[in-house]
């Protein structure tokens, strides 16, 4: 037992994106609660100060403990917490628990899980349903569910540690790689987490899978889920062979199984004419491989968010060649012989930057250069002339980093805009961007 007041009350631990959106919707709940953050940014702090809470003491105990993703299951915190007889939950069971009968798509995955949320909630919309995406993505699943019809939530292992009970009618599992081992210590407790998706899930429920998944990780799904499974394999003839450029098939394969899923689980007949003819609509989502820029035959591709092996393995494989590749950032742990592979023959040199660059750039055993900077931006800068400059005869300079961006920029976005502004301006032949 802690020392403190006892508390019977919410505290709010973690702000950020997610905790913003946990306040947010506490506040349209009517409910106050604490909050504390090791580090809250300027706009944490003017909201918190807009609702009047008042900043928590972990040594108090709370009845309810909102985690943000990015705080560790296991924080002494949150250990402290526990032991004074806290329920520590995240946004999505918070979402889960306000909104009972709302129907909730979750989707995860090592790779394609933000795409192919993003494809649902579209198919859904095409057939008439306010479907609306959220969790990983932005926005926060909270600020979606109070106006959602059927709320698809983009499920990262992060937030998948913390959803205790939470049973969904559909659940689609992408793929399983190797991800986030600086954080869960192991590829049986990063899968643990990512297989929490379908733990609560009942014969009624459905559980998209790949058709490929390896017989080890199936074996561990079946061993619990009595879940009906939907299995894709992304050669389908379920979708349109022209799909639009930057969707991918298994995406797109995963996405029309989950929607008719939730179709029947609503009592709804799909349309598969309806769904094809939406899926042929579908817009990539903006900073998955996307093209920023491009000068004297030289193409600039964003895909700040390729950390995952398996993300970056594609973002390799689509780039065309030759390639200069930007690597770095804070590496946390992928699996990198597979990287070796895909680079073989297809990149021309690595440049290296942020905190772990170059030591990334030596086990990859490719050619590379460091490139650094006062901060971030002028780091990205020095990189991006480094691409151009590797590649005289035209290619792709591609950032697809491996390393998270928590070194040098406040997330995986603030980087890709980074790489995009340093891009165009050297693509218009200005001096900085």
């Amino acid at each position: 037992m802690v020392e403190g007041v006892k508390r019977d009350g919410v505290l709010v631990y973690g702000l950020g994106r997610s905790g913003r959106g946990v306040a947010r919707f506490l506040a349209r709940e009517g409910k106050q609660a604490d909050w504390t953050d090791a580090r809250p940014a300027p706009e944490d702090e003017a909201l918190m100060a807009e609702l009047g809470w008042t900043r928590g003491d972990v040594t108090q105990a709370y009845s309810t403990v909102v985690a943000a993703p990015g705080v560790p299951i296991d924080h002494p915190d949150l250990e402290r917490l526990r032991a004074a007889g806290a329920e520590v939950i995240g946004e999505v069971t918070l979402a889960a628990r306000a909104h009972p009968a709302l129907p909730m798509v979750g989707v995860t995955g090592t790779a394609g899980k933000g795409s192919t949320t993003v494809l649902i909630a579209h198919l859904l919309r095409a057939c008439g349903l306010n479907a609306l995406e959220g969790g990983n993505i932005d926005p926060p699943l909270l600020d979606v569910v109070d106006r959602a019809e059927v709320a698809v939530a983009e499920l990262s292992s992060f937030q998948l540690e913390r959803v205790p009970g939470l049973r969904l009618p559909v659940a689609v599992i992408t793929n399983l790689g190797l991800d986030h081992l600086d954080r869960h210590g192991t590829p049986a407790a990063y899968h643990a987490a990512k297989l929490n998706i379908t733990a609560a899930q009942q014969e009624s429920d459905v559980l998209v899978l790949p058709a490929g998944l390896d017989v080890p990780t199936r074996a561990q799904v079946r061993r619990f889920d009595p879940a009906r499974l939907a299995l894709f394999d992304g050669t389908s003839v379920l979708y349109p062979a022209d799909l639009p450029a930057g969707i991918h098939p298994a995406n797109a394969a995963a996405a029309l199984l989950a929607a008719e899923a939730l179709l029947v689980h609503l009592g709804r007949a799909a349309d598969p004419g309806l769904l094809a003819a939406a899926l042929q609509s579908a817009q990539p989502v903006a900073g998955r491989f996307e093209t920023v820029a491009q000068k004297d035959g030289v193409t600039f591709i964003e895909d700040s968010i390729a950390t995952r092996t398996l993300a970056v393995q594609a973002a390799l494989d689509r780039a065309h060649p030759p390639v200069a590749w930007l690597v770095g950032g804070r590496d946390k742990g992928a699996e990198l012989a597979p990287l070796r592979q895909a680079a073989q023959g297809r990149v021309t040199q690595v440049i290296a930057f942020g905190e772990d660059g170059e030591a990334l750039a030596r086990s990859l055993g490719l050619p590379y250069r460091v490139v650094t900077g006062e901060d971030g931006e002028a780091t990205m800068r020095a990189a991006v002339q480094a691409g151009l400059e590797a590649l005289p005869d035209g290619g792709t300079v591609l950032l697809a980093p491996v390393g998270t961006s928590f070194d040098q920029f406040r997330d995986y976005k603030a980087r890709g805009e980074s790489f995009r502004r340093a891009a165009q301006a050297l693509a218009a032949g200005q001096a900085e961007a």
